[in-house]
């Protein structure tokens, strides 16, 4: 069974209901519609789906969950994703982007000062050479990556990446592509 039949069949309420029940320890139809809160009619056609799709055994009013089921689904699905495009050419760089960069924002700002410089060279980016920024625009380019836009914004600076001068910012630093 694949992660996206699984999904599907827990998609639908009363199917996640039982299925929540079920991991819980509920072993019979009773048992469910008790932790449920679901009519024993409702608990039965769901637990007959489910059997259906092979991730609950029925035998007359007792119920049992493959859970082994999900995490081979979820492994699967896994080893089927493909490879997540490169943040770097370079590998070292590469492994310390990913890292601390998760769908296109920064799960923390490194603590280390190599890594951080990686980091913030490749944060630097998204600010175009020779363009004049207010704070205000700095802050919402950089809100874009993490919530502590101050930190962010005092790093750029403290690292020569961005230039402050009477509230207007500006790219002083970094990688440029050419």
């Amino acid at each position: 069974m694949d992660a996206a039949t699984i999904a599907g069949l827990l998609a639908e309420p009363v199917r996640l209901k039982v299925v929540a029940a079920l991991a819980l320890g509920a072993t019979t139809i009773e048992d469910v519609a008790a932790a449920s809160g679901l009519s024993l009619k409702e608990v039965a056609l769901a637990a007959r789906r489910l059997a259906r799709a092979g991730l609950v055994d029925r035998d007359g009013h007792s119920l049992a969950l493959h859970t082994e089921r999900f995490g081979a689904a979820a492994r699967a699905a896994a080893e089927a994703a493909p490879a997540p495009e490169p943040l770097s050419d370079d590998p070292v760089e590469n492994g310390v982007l990913t890292t601390f960069v998760r769908d296109g924002r920064l799960v923390s700002i490194p603590a280390q000062r190599t890594k951080r410089l990686v980091v913030l060279d490749h944060v630097v980016r998204v600010f175009e050479p020779g363009v004049r920024y207010p704070e205000r625009e700095v802050n919402a380019l950089l809100a874009v990556w993490h919530p502590d836009v101050a930190a962010l914004r005092r790093y750029l600076v403290d690292e020569g990446l961005l230039t402050r001068r009477a509230g207007v910012y500006w790219r002083s630093g970094g990688y440029v592509e050419v």
